[in-house]
């Protein structure tokens, strides 16, 4: 299995390549790059992330691809929420908010509508922890 920082080289280089557009996702899957700083070390990570719009906002989920813990980017984002993400050939300045019950809800729901993977994410978590939902809106 291909290691995870490979994906993401691969995927970021596609993404910068064609202004946002990375051949070979699946359908209902747009992506973003999230530049986020490290929680403990302070080190600037970029993330090639799902997300759906929200408003002016960007909503991205926390699904690991349903592993039982959440990825370092959703801790990193706790720690510092002031980050920025690239959009096309666009970078924006964005403050993180984590999504909670009604709001959560409605934004869950559409995403497993437009991208039913992330159902099947939920699933593998078993239980185990409830997907976060961050919202990413311009600073």
């Amino acid at each position: 299995m291909p290691d995870i920082h490979e994906i993401n080289a691969t995927l970021i280089e596609g993404f910068r390549s064609n202004a946002g557009n990375v051949a070979g996702m699946p359908e209902g899957i747009v992506i973003l790059l999230l530049h986020h700083r490290g929680a403990r070390t302070g080190t600037e990570r970029v993330n090639p992330l799902a997300f759906q719009r929200v408003g002016d906002s960007y909503a991205v989920f926390a699904s690991a691809n349903g592993s039982p813990t959440h990825p370092d980017w959703y801790h990193n984002l706790k720690a510092n929420p002031k980050a920025s993400i690239e959009i096309g050939p666009d970078v924006i300045e964005v403050t993180a908010r984590e999504l909670r019950s009604e709001e959560r809800i409605t934004v869950w729901d559409q995403q497993i509508k437009h991208a039913p993977m992330f159902a099947e994410y939920d699933q593998k978590t078993q239980g185990l922890r409830e997907i976060p939902i961050v919202l990413l809106e311009r600073a």
